[in-house]
Parts: structure tokens; C-alpha cells; sequence
């Protein structure tokens, strides 16, 4: 029933995001993931409300259990509870306290159209946080040589993301990076580099991995009524009163 129902989508999105959650089951696809869970982790424990959606090719993701109701969007893959297209969520606006792309906009035919998407659904206070490969690292210098997926990866820089969040209503509140590892398949080096992980967190270096922004979306402000005008009013003279004296009132008469 969902391939019948998702014949008329676009096979190279649904290609893209299969073939992007293969990569991410690999040793070298777990090594960023896990990573990454560590800091959202941090991240999604400050969080509290009803709802929150998460959008991007990741098998797993752990969500956070002091928000209510955890949901998962995305093409019918194993793991994904509500099924649609990238550019076509079936939620009402500002329905999510807490929306997470993680590698979406890296994986995504339309980043621009998704990322609307997302920010349509945030309600004002709530939070977006966007996970990517970040292109000034040695990861996203893989992706020129590699020979899988991450070859089709955007990798869109995470100031460049910011100031997309920016012109849709949201102020970054923080700016993370991860896996300072160098990307190596073996398990045997991932072990004897595992140190950069700590020397880069401590230093807060830029030249991790991934990126992780959490921004916040701004509540719109009342507008204040227009004031009437008030036109100036002149000073009040006095008029001039006539004195008319008795005697000349007696001779009138």
C-alpha cells in the first residue's frame, strides 16, 4: 500500500534517502552518528512540551523523554511513523515544540522548500536544531573523493543554513561541531584518534565533522493601534467687554 502510494514520487529522492541511510548503518556512518547522539542528547534535555519531529535518513535517533510525544517523519523506511515528502509535511502550522533535520538539508533534492517546511511547523518559542556535514572538515573534503553517497551530499555550510534561518524567523542560539576524527573506516585508527574527540570539544575547534545549530523561533510582537490625531488647540483670549457708565444710561433713557 505505501509503494502504491508512493509511485508518483520523485525515485531519485527516495533513492537519495535510502541510499544515504545505508551509508549511515556503515562503521564509518556510525562513528559521526554516535557522536552526534551525544550532543543532541545535551541539547534536547533542555526542552520541554508536547511534540517533536524528527526529519533526515538515520535509522536511529533516541528523542528526548521529558517531551511528550516523539514522531518521525521521512520516506517509508523502517523507523519513520508518519510517511511523506520532503517539501509536503502533514502537520498544521506551529504544531512542534522541538523540530530535528538531521543531514536533511545534506540529503534533500529542494533544501530551501524543506527547510520552510520545518520552520512552518516550529511553533514561536520553539526550536529548530539542523545537523550537516560540515564542508570545512576533513569529512566534507571525503565527499570530492568518495565513491558512495556522501559524494551526492549538499554539505551546505552551517553560516550559510544560519542566515536561511535568519530570513525565516529565527535567531541561532548555538552553534556546535563533532567527530574530529578523521574519516577512517577502520576500527583500528577510530580507536587510536578517539582522543581528537575530547582535544577538539574542549577547544571548541570549528573543524569538526558535523555542525549542530539550535536556533529558536522568534515570537511576533503585538503591534501598537495607530494613536488618533490631535489637532492643536489655540489660546483662549479674552474678549473686549463695553463699560457703560450709569449716567450716560439715564440720559439715553
Amino acid at each position: 500500500m505505501t509503494d502504491q502510494a508512493f509511485a508518483t514520487v520523485d525515485a531519485q529522492w527516495l533513492s537519495l534517502m535510502g541510499a544515504a541511510r545505508d551509508w549511515f548503518a556503515t562503521p564509518l556512518g556510525k562513528q559521526m552518528l554516535q557522536e552526534e547522539q551525544r550532543l543532541l542528547r545535551e541539547e534536547l534535555a533542555r526542552f520541554f512540551g508536547g511534540y517533536l519531529v524528527h526529519y533526515g535518513p538515520p535509522g536511529e535517533f533516541e528523542g528526548a523523554g521529558q517531551i511528550r510525544c516523539s514522531v518521525r517523519l521521512g520516506p517509508p523506511l523502517p523507523g519513520v511513523q508518519i510517511v511523506c515528502e520532503e517539501q509536503a509535511w502533514p502537520l498544521t502550522e506551529h504544531a512542534a515544540d522541538v523540530v530535528v533535520l538531521q543531514h536533511a538539508l545534506d540529503f534533500s533534492l529542494s533544501p530551501h522548500a524543506l527547510l520552510r517546511e520545518a520552520a512552518r511547523s516550529v511553533r514561536p518559542g520553539g526550536h529548530l536544531l539542523v545537523v550537516g556535514i560540515n564542508p570545512r572538515s576533513l569529512w566534507g573534503l571525503r565527499r570530492h573523493f568518495a565513491g558512495d553517497v556522501l559524494h551526492q551530499a549538499r554539505c551546505i555550510g552551517s553560516s550559510r543554513v544560519g542566515d536561511w534561518l535568519a530570513l525565516l524567523g529565527f535567531a541561532l542560539e548555538k552553534r556546535r561541531f563533532g567527530c574530529y576524527r578523521p574519516p577512517f573506516s577502520s576500527s583500528v585508527w577510530q580507536s587510536r584518534t578517539a582522543r581528537l574527540e575530547s582535544w577538539g570539544e574542549s577547544w571548541r575547534m570549528p573543524g569538526g565533522g558535523f555542525y549542530l545549530l539550535v536556533v529558536r523561533k522568534l515570537v511576533v510582537g503585538l503591534r501598537p493601534l495607530p494613536q488618533n490625531r490631535r489637532e492643536p488647540i489655540g489660546k483662549l483670549l479674552p474678549m473686549p467687554v463695553v463699560k457703560v457708565s450709569r449716567r450716560a444710561s439715564k440720559h439715553g433713557a
